[in-house]
């Protein structure tokens, strides 16, 4: 990656297109009105909703990051992170449908042939099948080139053999993107190669489902591979290619968790705040006594500085910037952690009535750790930001 300095920073402006703004009105009534009554039932029975699955199929959202001519709508990532923010700010579980449709799919986009895309995505545009991202190991997780799945050339076809752990949507996808070992005796990044497993398949077997702190209604799933055979013709790319490939993936996807993250932090803030004008003590409005304001003030401060980062950086990866890996890096960093704080002041705020499930902010307290967690621990994005400033060694 370029070295970056004040002088290659891209000044370039952007403003929510008028189709862009009414789909982000749109798509916060229908959250609204069909999603946030359902997100407590969601959170409690750990149940993944498929009625609110086929909500998002049946209003095109799902089509959102695939082109037109496979039945999508051809959304520029920011289209597609408004969308996961307006979800998410009802429910993180919902939003993730969306964010993890999009991560699976990358892959495709990125690296797949004109025939593998007219193959695989005018059924994930109609939301018909589900996609999974399977990178993950239980040794694997930021050293993803550790990976110990293998995928060994038989003829035409390739065998996968190992397990991939923490993988969302695992258990209900009807399409993994799988990195496996192709030559273990290459150096580290061109060990892994990318394919596109189809489900249900032979010697594949989920082993687990994770009982999480938050975005319970969304399965993590454990996943086995023993001898799971794959056709030539579903690898992604080049043998090689696929630590290449998810890295380019996880420089697209990262905007989508900062996106849920800010959707969590917006949520919060509304419910602090209308609580705040609700609750009277000492014969006033919580919300005017100035520490309670100034709490609310820095929670809309933080969430708003961590949308437009997000939006900004949206523009610069899908104009092809030269950094996006530092652009995707520090809109998941800000946002992940302005949704932790958030959420954590919005339960202080209620005070007592926060601690408990009559309101939604401690479950969004919950839902925010994740975001600081998943597609690289906000330690990762310092180091991946901090490689970008100073470039390589002399």
């Amino acid at each position: 990656m370029p070295e970056v300095t004040t002088h290659d920073r891209a000044p370039s402006p952007f403003r929510l297109t008028e189709a862009q703004k009414m789909l982000r009105d749109a798509v916060r009534v229908l959250a609204d009105e069909r999603i946030a009554p359902r997100a407590a039932e969601i959170d409690r029975t750990a149940e993944f909703p498929e009625d609110l699955r086929r909500l998002l199929a049946d209003h095109d959202i799902l089509a959102l990051p695939f082109p037109e001519e496979h039945g999508g709508l051809g959304g520029e990532l920011l289209t597609v992170c408004l969308a996961i923010e307006q979800l998410s700010r009802a429910c993180a579980t919902t939003g993730l449908i969306l964010a993890v449709q999009e991560l699976g799919s990358l892959p495709i986009t990125l690296a797949g042939t004109p025939e593998q895309q007219a193959r695989w995505f005018p059924r994930l545009a109609s939301g018909e099948h589900l996609i999974a991202f399977a990178l993950t190991e239980a040794e694997a997780g930021s050293d993803v080139a550790a990976a110990r799945t293998r995928a060994t050339r038989d003829q035409n076809d390739y065998v996968i053999d190992g397990a991939k752990r923490f993988i969302s949507h695992g258990s209900i996808a009807d399409l993994l993107t799988v990195f496996a070992v192709t030559d273990p005796e290459a150096p580290r990044h061109r060990r892994l190669s990318a394919f596109v497993v189809e489900l249900p398949t032979e010697g594949f077997r989920v082993t687990r489902l994770e009982h999480k702190m938050g975005i319970r209604g969304s399965p993590t799933a454990e996943l086995a591979f023993a001898g799971v055979r794959v056709p030539e013709a579903n690898r992604l790319g080049e043998e090689g290619d696929g630590f290449d490939i998810a890295m380019r993936t996880l420089d697209h996807s990262r905007p989508g968790i900062a996106a849920q993250a800010v959707g969590i932090a917006q949520g919060a803030l509304e419910v602090a705040t209308q609580y705040a004008r609700d609750r009277k003590q000492f014969g006033q409005r919580i919300g005017e006594f100035q520490m309670i304001g100034a709490m609310l003030a820095d929670m809309d401060a933080a969430t708003e500085a961590a949308r437009q980062l997000l939006y900004k950086a949206c523009v610069e990866i899908d104009a092809g910037a030269p950094d996006a890996s530092r652009w995707s890096a520090m809109c998941k960093l800000v946002a992940g952690d302005t949704a932790m704080r958030v959420t954590t002041d919005a339960v202080q705020v209620l005070g007592g009535y926060g601690y408990i499930d009559e309101f939604p902010v401690e479950r969004m307290m919950r839902d925010a750790k994740i975001t600081q967690l998943y597609e690289g621990t906000q330690q990762i994005q310092r180091l991946v930001i901090a490689r970008a400033l100073l470039g390589k060694p002399d």
